[in-house]
């Protein structure tokens, strides 16, 4: 025996023995549903709570390279704010492929056209940018209003992350 109490044999089998690492597999994953309510909620705040929900980095299984993510159900998509002189300043720009046909729009104008997008365009650019990343923005789903066709799935408030 040495100091910490183990013998030469133990020690030894201690040092040596292979580390089996965990590793989800995509048919044992358990899928919860959680609601976000946007509203008076900074854009960026709820997209990265939303992209972490739907990555699943929050669950102890969480395996970079399998969709262990949960479905997230965003509410009041359109009273979701932004910091500062954002709403005047940021513009969203979309390029058609032909001469001319670069449009930009501001928040606002977004806002008024399609509010949902703003929440999905900050997700969208949180979230991997393959085929994972796909179909992981699959689970998000967001709303402008109250309310949302997801009651059946009985979706839970997201935990403060």
């Amino acid at each position: 025996m040495d100091a910490a109490g183990l013998t030469v044999v133990s020690r030894f089998l201690i040092v040596f023995l292979p580390v089996k690492s965990f590793s989800a597999k995509p048919a044992e994953v358990r899928r919860s549903w959680y609601i976000l309510d946007a509203a008076d909620q900074p854009v960026g705040r709820i997209a990265e709570r939303a992209a972490v929900l739907l990555r699943g980095k929050h669950k102890p299984d969480y395996t970079p390279h399998v969709d262990t993510g949960d479905h997230v159900v965003v509410i009041n998509a359109g009273r979701a704010s932004f910091t500062g002189k954002k709403e005047v300043t940021k513009t969203y720009m979309r390029y058609s492929g032909f001469i001319g046909g670069h449009h930009s729009d501001t928040v606002r104008d977004v806002r008024g056209k399609k509010p949902a997008f703003l929440i999905e365009h900050a997700v969208k650019g949180m979230i991997a940018h393959n085929r994972l990343g796909r179909r992981i923005f699959q689970k998000l789903h967001v709303y402008v209003g109250e309310e949302h066709p997801h009651g059946a799935q009985q979706p839970v408030a997201a935990p403060n992350l």
